[in-house]
């Protein structure tokens, strides 16, 4: 594929320096073979000036107690057992001075299977935490402690790269470093497959033998092989393993050169992050490319959209002739509830308020009239086909003598919602822009001169929509939730006001904040009943659905066998 030639920078190429890197030593072997004492012994070298030992896991504690080893001269280097905290630790050895003028300071890591074991602990505990998070998102059973889980390759990648972090900051230091790790004996594989022979294998990160210079097994005090070096002033044949004769730190860094040593490792390391820099310039040309995409939520950044923007999507919401209210979630879903927060608007019926709001009220305005739409339409079908109710003299009667008793009262009277017109189709939504109707004039606000002969029937009390309206599955599943609200209001012991405080402000909440709300304090209620030892019940209710018309017997042993005050 066709390239850029030219070179993009100006280079100046050099002489490479023959200085060896300051060495980086893996000290491995079983347990109880003398690596640390080893390694003790190697902190008193007449070629470094101090040594800083960083301890990690809590199974062995040699670091003071190897102190008394003849020779020894190092200082420990306390840490709180946490990752960050090790690091830092390793940080602070790596910026320390040198304390002998012309000697490197030394690094003793002890233990680096511990360190290993550690991160790969972490990301277990990560995804057993992944595995209850996901159950409980799908309302299924959450993994118990004897259930497996499973580590996902993406967190041994996290384990890697918390891993090499490690290995960085070693690389940084200008001094050698020793690593102590264990070794297990394994089963040996040929392409493959297992033999029967058995091999040695470094418990740590796979990688630990390619970053290091030096590879060092001990089977006992004074019995050290060298398996792997990276060194010119000593010679010997890679990838034979050669018997250590007398082996000491000390013999062991003078002839890997580390008197000639350079001061710092000579190394350059890889960026990968550097790939996203490639596509930064990019960036701002995507909102050019692509208008209506919503904006990215942040605290500083202008929203894209406006006010008089936001008017014109929630009008044509609202006069969607299917679903409304799903339109009008579907803007918040778009948009983001902090991005229309953010947006003032301007309407003449509703006055001044955000986006946010706006989109709230609507949806309220909308169920409210689904709500009397269904109630007018019951209420028609109980008055029969006749127009004129019998007896209706008596009744005009019997108003004009209500309007003579009510006339010197001086309070409003509340305007009827408009009818049905010719076609049976409801009256179309309001529109956010337009004025404030004026409330429609009642019968009762006319003269009785202005009153026409043939008055329309009069509507009936609305008691007969109360049988069809608890058949309604919208009513059904308003009760099955308020009964849930009740429940919860009780194992939090509040009252169920307080407990539906929050979105009953503005009146009777709608039946997406009702269950929004509920759904939102499931995860406490769980967490109550865990604590209180009804560990059944709690699964019970983690995976009931929403809304739950039988949650009250689900619940009602429970509270028949609590104490009186809750």
């Amino acid at each position: 594929m066709p390239g850029i030639t030219t070179p993009l920078r100006e280079r100046r190429s050099r002489k490479p320096t023959g200085l060896p890197n300051p060495p980086m030593i893996v000290l491995c072997g079983p347990e109880k073979c003398g690596k640390s004492h080893e390694a003790a012994r190697g902190t008193g070298s007449d070629l470094v000036g101090i040594a800083f030992w960083i301890e990690i896991g809590g199974s062995e504690g040699t670091a003071d107690y190897y102190g008394r080893v003849p020779g020894a001269n190092y200082e420990i280097v306390p840490h709180d057992g946490s990752y960050q905290d090790i690091l830092d630790a390793i940080r602070w050895a790596v910026h320390q001075p040198q304390r002998v003028a012309g000697k490197p300071n030394m690094i003793v890591v002890d233990n680096g299977s511990n360190l290993w074991d550690m991160i790969s602990d972490e990301q277990a505990l990560f995804a057993r935490r992944r595995a209850v998070n996901k159950a409980q998102d799908s309302r299924r059973r959450a993994p118990s402690l004897d259930d497996p889980v499973v580590v996902d390759p993406d967190l041994w990648n996290r384990a890697k790269d918390r891993w090499g972090e490690i290995l960085w900051m070693l690389r940084r230091h200008a001094g050698p470093v020793v690593m102590i790790a264990r070794q297990e004996i394994v089963t040996a594989f040929e392409n493959d497959k297992p033999t029967r022979n058995t091999t040695r294998k470094i418990k740590a990160e796979k990688n630990l033998p390619a970053a290091v210079d030096a590879i060092v097994e001990m089977h006992g005090i004074g019995d050290a092989y060298l398996t792997g070096v990276r060194t010119l002033h000593w010679d010997v044949k890679p990838g034979d393993t050669v018997r250590f004769e007398d082996f000491s730190i000390d013999a062991l860094l003078r002839r890997m050169g580390l008197e000639e040593a350079a001061t710092h490792r000579q190394v350059t390391e890889s960026r990968p992050e550097a790939y996203l820099d490639e596509h930064q310039p990019t960036r701002p040309a995507q909102p050019q490319r692509r208008q209506e995409a919503p904006p990215a939520q942040g605290g500083g950044q202008q929203p894209a959209l406006n006010g008089k923007q936001a008017v014109e999507m929630v009008h044509k919401a609202l006069t969607d002739e299917n679903n409304p209210m799903e339109c009008l979630r579907a803007i918040r879903e778009e948009w983001g509830v902090r991005t229309l927060r953010e947006i003032p608007t301007q309407t003449r019926m509703w006055g001044e308020m955000n986006a946010d709001d706006l989109i709230t009220k609507s949806l309220n305005y909308v169920e409210e009239q689904a709500k009397k739409r269904e109630q007018e339409g019951a209420g028609e079908q109980s008055s029969g086909t006749s127009t004129l109710a019998p007896g209706a003299e008596e009744q005009d009667q019997a108003r004009e003598h209500r309007e003579e008793r009510q006339q010197p009262s001086t309070a409003e009277p509340q305007p009827e919602q408009p009818p049905l017109d010719e076609s049976g189709a409801p009256p179309p939504p309001p529109d956010p822009e337009a004025e404030e109707p004026p409330p429609a004039e009642s019968p009762e606000d006319t003269s009785a001169a202005e009153e026409p002969q043939v008055l329309p029937p009069r509507r009936p009390a609305k008691t007969a929509p109360t049988r069809k309206k608890a058949d309604d599955p919208k009513e059904v599943a308003r009760q099955a939730l308020f009964d849930e609200a009740q429940i919860q209001a009780r194992m939090k012991f509040v009252t169920v006001g307080e407990h539906l405080g929050p979105i009953s402000e503005a009146g009777e909440p709608g039946l997406g904040q009702l269950r929004d709300h509920v759904q939102k304090h499931r995860a406490e209620v769980i967490a109550l009943l865990e604590e209180g030892n009804e560990l059944v019940l709690a699964d019970v209710y983690r995976r009931a659905p929403m809304p739950d018309l039988g949650i009250r017997k689900k619940f009602a042993q429970y509270f028949d066998r609590a104490p009186s005050g809750q």
